[in-house]
């Protein structure tokens, strides 16, 4: 190479620039800081500096995972008519996604319960304008409740719980003065699931004080008290609570119990007889 072609490379060298996000890293971190407010970058450059820039990239990373984790914690807790509370409902469906059929009852029966908390939660907290849209969800979680409620030929012990936690939310919230509308489909159906567990007990050999629980259940169910009519099949027979309820089967096995055991008397405490006796007269 002859000095003369030396010198037009050189030349051609003076063509050759840096890339503009490399050049304003460069004077940030050489001059300070002001010099990024004085250049100005295109959204792509922010872009190319935060991610392709491995330390950069590797701490833009975590902030964004941050607040990703701190929106869905503050979705988590947010109640109807807040911002982030359709953020909350769409993770439930999504959950509700891997939910099997025979889990839908129990899964739909505490959504309804976690609707009914809200709602306390808001009429504790005098927040008036979030209670229509929380009635509201509500009103849809009974609904699909219910129709789960009616369908499945077994109900699992989970499902008793639900119902039970179910129906003493709802009258907690009537003693608040809160008015949840019109919930006969779902009151319907725990109603022909306790007339089922009524009817088998009365086929069974029962204790004088267990008699006289199983007339409560049967006058608070006809009186709509569901609730205490719950209540009073539980004290009789709360192997309800660790057991199937099989929907299928002859009225002599709705307790999820042998045909061939129906002749057994269920056992009593002392105390149960004493205060099944003190309810029976007030009634």
């Amino acid at each position: 190479m002859t000095e003369k072609d030396l010198i037009i490379k050189i030349r051609q060298l003076r063509q050759i620039k840096p890339r503009k996000d490399w050049v304003v890293l460069s004077k940030s971190q050489i001059l300070g800081e002001e010099v990024l407010g004085r250049e100005k970058m295109s959204f792509s450059d922010i872009l190319k500096v935060m991610f392709f820039q491995p330390k950069i990239a590797f701490a833009s990373s975590l902030i964004v995972l941050g607040l990703l984790m701190s929106s869905l914690s503050f979705a988590y807790g947010s109640l109807p008519g807040d911002l982030l509370y359709p953020v909350k409902r769409a993770m439930e469906k999504s959950q509700g996604l891997f939910v099997s059929k025979q889990e839908k009852p129990r899964a739909d029966l505490q959504l309804a319960n976690k609707r009914l908390q809200e709602l306390t939660q808001i009429a504790e907290n005098n927040q008036t304008p979030k209670l229509a849209p929380a009635i509201n969800e509500f009103q849809k979680s009974a609904t699909e409740a219910a129709k789960n409620l009616r369908e499945p030929k077994k109900i699992t012990k989970e499902v008793v719980r639900e119902t039970k936690k179910l129906l003493e939310n709802k009258e907690k919230l009537e003693t608040l003065g809160v008015v949840i509308g019109d919930t006969k489909e779902l009151d319907n159906n725990i109603s022909a699931l306790i007339q089922n567990q009524i009817t088998d007990l009365e086929k069974r050999s029962l204790t004088e004080g267990q008699k006289a629980t199983l007339e409560i259940a049967k006058q608070s169910l006809a009186l709509g008290d569901l609730n205490k009519a719950l209540e009073k099949v539980l004290e009789i027979n709360p192997d309800l609570l660790n057991s199937e309820i099989n929907l299928e089967t002859s009225p002599e096995t709705n307790l999820g119990i042998d045909s061939g055991t129906s002749s057994e008397v269920i056992p009593v405490s002392p105390e149960m007889n004493s205060q099944t006796s003190t309810e029976a007269t007030s009634e």
